[in-house]
């Protein structure tokens, strides 16, 4: 007797996905092709300082952490539609603030990672500034401009010899960044983990805009080498530690503190929207969502 062997099932599968679209068109199968290729998300959380929180960006929830309904990581939840979200991202929060709780103004907030879960599957992250002292640098350099506004009193400040005590400050934090990393792998072990670095603060080109942002004109170029100097140390950590590195300062050069309002995604020294100081505005907050969503796709 012969036997006439059967399609494997998978054979089937195939026929009637073929039968299914010999009526597709080829901008229906590039429909189909975006939607497989779209991020998925079933549960994303959102860790961070500051530049995460969106201080002062309407609306503020009520809480000491200064965040806005408005900050990147909602625009993000808001593109990809997770079936849940939580955003603990809290003004002034260091790598420590990750695994302690955090002092406010409103109170102590729980340690960061405590939000995590084995079930998530995205979690975004951006900190490391406050470790080096973003702060304090903002205000000893406002400070050391007005007494030399066309010389470099910063940099003289912040360096001994050739050696810059922010770039030791930024290598001390390295560590604790991988730290962070390794905490979050730990508490999400099926997560994919976005590290987002921080935008351009001062412009790419010339002496800065003094007094709108108060940097001494000499001390333009070493800021900006400080800022890089962060990102590139959060790229690596990224790199080695299993997460993908989000750059935002690329697309933000040319929308620093020093531009005009409406074009600017930080603020200056008085902001010209609803802002902090020297922090993203609105506009500033949806780049870095554009950058988290193209990093996702």
């Amino acid at each position: 007797m012969e036997l006439k062997a059967r399609p494997a099932r998978s054979t089937w599968i195939v026929v009637l996905a073929l039968a299914t679209c010999v009526s597709c068109t080829p901008a229906a199968l590039a429909l189909q092709r975006s939607a497989l290729q779209q991020p998925v998300a079933q549960r994303y959380v959102a860790l961070g300082d500051s530049y995460t929180s969106g201080p002062l960006i309407p609306d503020q929830a009520v809480s000491g952490c200064l965040r806005s309904s408005r900050d990147y990581p909602a625009l993000v939840a808001a593109a990809i539609h997770p079936a849940s979200f939580r955003d603990v991202s809290c003004n002034g929060a260091t790598t420590a603030s990750m695994a302690r709780t955090q002092t406010t103004l409103g109170g102590t907030v729980a340690p960061q990672l405590n939000a995590l879960s084995p079930a998530d599957t995205l979690v975004t992250v951006q900190v490391g500034g406050n470790d080096i002292g973003f702060t304090a640098i903002i205000v000893t350099c406002a400070f050391l401009s007005l007494t030399n506004p066309s010389g470099a009193p910063c940099a003289k400040h912040y360096t001994s010899g050739r050696t810059s005590r922010l770039a030791r400050a930024i290598a001390r934090a390295a560590p604790k960044v991988a730290a962070v990393l390794q905490g979050i792998h730990r508490r999400a072990p099926h997560a994919r983990v976005l590290l987002v670095g921080y935008p351009d603060i001062l412009p790419a080109r010339g002496h800065g805009c003094w007094p709108q942002v108060p940097v001494a004109s000499g001390d333009v170029a070493y800021l900006r080498g400080v800022e890089t100097r962060l990102n590139r140390m959060l790229a690596a950590q990224a790199a080695r530690h299993r997460a993908t590195y989000v750059n935002t300062y690329a697309d933000s050069t040319g929308h620093d503190a020093c531009q005009r309002p409406g074009v600017k995604w930080i603020e200056g020294l008085i902001p010209t929207s609803l802002a902090l100081s020297f922090h993203p505005n609105e506009a500033g907050e949806r780049a870095m969502a554009r950058e988290v969503l193209g990093a996702l796709r």
